[in-house]
């Protein structure tokens, strides 16, 4: 069973140059890790490799996973001197366990949520904390509306009811961790309006990026239609003084691994 990650068409080269915004707000969670040059810490979803090499400017010894061939390899590319794998979020495996599990705009692809979280658990040392940040509850939900409202005026309500992210409030993800043996100790849901770098084209781009399964099986001279009508809807609620913003709202948590 593919996870959304994997329905999704990742250009690692539009990621990096117009949604650095994703691993550059990264770094504060970063700052919540706290990695130790004694630590071996895994980048859970590692992307382009940005957040794992400031993981490893700690001393700390990283290896990044991500599902997404393009992905690593520019990884790889960038930062020769760390360790990236092709895995995924559910099925990843290593043989040494570790100290901490990071996670950056990650969690919410994976609609096989209990089975990632098993597996975190399982690859933690006793005591070992899970850091992470996700879409939370009604993230995007301005835009995802819009795109549907646009999708079903052009004749393709099909594409309307794709379930492509899970967004879950604070009580949602928490009470999943605890019933998978982790102990919750911090919490924050909140929201973060993000500018988006095309003043021309920030939502349609956006779109491209994230949503595209959404565009998927229709006709390429109707897709540009119905990513304008997107962004055109959305002029007067996410574009301020020429700049076009995503309705962010983010999940960001912590917590340990807990042995009985």
């Amino acid at each position: 069973m593919k996870t959304s990650q994997e329905n999704t068409d990742w250009n690692a080269s539009l990621y990096d140059d117009k949604h650095s915004f994703v691993f550059k707000f990264g770094e504060d969670l970063v700052n919540l890790l706290k990695p130790q040059p004694d630590e071996r810490i895994l980048d859970l979803g590692c992307g382009t490799g940005y957040l794992t090499s400031v993981i490893a400017s700690s001393g700390a010894s990283v290896v990044g996973i991500d599902n997404s061939i393009e992905m690593v390899t520019k990884a790889k590319t960038e930062y020769p001197q760390i360790d990236f794998q092709v895995q995924s979020a559910t099925e990843f495996h290593f043989a040494e366990n570790f100290d901490a599990v990071f996670s950056n705009a990650v969690l919410h692809w994976i609609q096989e949520k209990e089975k990632v979280v098993e597996l975190t658990y399982k690859c933690l040392k006793k005591n070992g904390r899970f850091v992470f940040e996700m879409g939370g509850k009604n993230n995007v939900d301005k835009i995802i509306k819009a795109l549907q409202k646009s999708l079903s005026k052009h004749g393709y309500v099909q594409n309307t009811d794709i379930s492509l992210w899970y967004f879950p409030s604070i009580g949602e993800y928490a009470s999943l961790l605890e019933s998978k043996g982790f102990r919750v100790t911090f919490a924050l849901h909140y929201d973060r309006e993000t500018k988006l770098s095309d003043d021309k084209n920030g939502i349609k781009d956006w779109l491209k990026m994230f949503a595209s399964a959404y565009l998927n099986g229709i006709d390429e001279n109707d897709k540009e239609g119905i990513l304008s009508d997107t962004q055109a809807m959305l002029e007067s609620t996410n574009c301020r003084n020429g700049s076009w913003y995503a309705d962010y709202k983010r999940l960001r948590m912590v917590a340990v691994k807990q042995v009985n």
